[in-house]
């Protein structure tokens, strides 16, 4: 049986996935798609081997693609850890995937602040002439009104950090076998996450400042911007758990699932607090405030 086995598996404990190819293709059709659909929406062509790709169907293909890798991927996963082929050392190794991918996300908020600091803590730089004519001198530029850090701002701020609360709780619950308290947990903390979004839909839809033509709207819309879709996916990632749990498939040894979902969701109200200290606190020294 031993040999049968071997044989059967050769160097892999589970099949070869189909998975890495097919989300490959859909990263480069949905890219593809995007370039297409961006230049349809602006009246533009995009030719290649004699046809248009300007159109918004090839993005919405590769869309559709990567969304059914996600659930047919994730689905194997599941599948795989109730057969037991989550030892030790793959879950551990899933840990650290689970880790590299957290740190590059850090890195790609770096980015975001490092814009927004740069024109910020140099607005008058005497090697950048048009910075200087453009924003006055100053940062945030003349004429600019910000948001007031302490209305909606504060109470994302208070929600998030309620969010954080709520799904600690569920961890500690579903560690002590209390399924009710990591379903109640893990409800409030969905709950809590589509309310930020909300709050922040309204923040946006009342603006005082546009993403174009201010390089003060573009760095904050980049950045809260982002930080609003990482929220977004990580309630999904949230419900997509809450949905596990009602079907009891998390066990206080076995969980990873969750576990993921909740070192996201951390790294997402930490985030937050750096936006909310650099962007609406600090970056709103001095300017006038919008009023409402």
């Amino acid at each position: 049986m031993a040999e049968a086995h071997q044989k059967k598996h050769d160097y892999h404990i589970i099949d070869p996935s189909p998975w890495p190819i097919v989300a490959a293709l859909g990263a480069f059709v949905i890219t593809f798609g995007g370039v297409g659909f961006m230049r349809y929406l602006n009246g533009g062509a995009l030719h290649l081997f004699g046809l248009n790709f300007a159109q918004p169907w090839l993005f919405f293909i590769g869309l559709a693609l990567i969304l059914y890798v996600m659930y047919g991927w994730w689905a194997d996963t599941i599948k795989e850890a109730h057969e037991g082929a989550h030892t030790r050392v793959v879950s551990l190794h899933l840990r650290y995937g689970m880790i590299m991918f957290i740190a590059s996300e850090v890195m790609f908020f770096v980015a975001w602040f490092w814009a927004y600091f740069d024109v910020s803590l140099f607005p008058n730089e005497a090697i950048q002439a048009s910075r200087t004519a453009f924003l006055g001198g100053q940062f945030p530029p003349k004429g600019v009104e910000v948001l007031d850090p302490w209305h909606l701002p504060i109470y994302n701020t208070v929600i998030l950090l309620l969010s954080g609360t709520t799904v600690t709780w569920a961890h500690h619950a579903l560690l002590h076998g209390d399924r009710k308290g990591l379903i109640q947990g893990l409800a409030l903390t969905v709950l809590l996450g589509a309310l930020f979004s909300c709050v922040q839909a309204y923040e946006y839809a009342h603006a005082p400042f546009a993403f174009k033509n201010s390089i003060y709207g573009a760095t904050f819309f980049m950045a809260t911007g982002f930080h609003g879709f990482h929220v977004l996916i990580g309630t999904i990632f949230l419900l997509v758990c809450l949905v596990r749990a009602i079907r009891g498939d998390f066990t206080p040894k076995q969980h990873f699932g969750f576990e993921a979902a909740a070192w996201y969701w951390h790294f997402v109200d930490v985030v937050w607090l750096f936006l909310f200290f650099c962007i609406y606190i600090w970056g709103s020294w001095g300017a006038p405030l919008a009023a409402g």
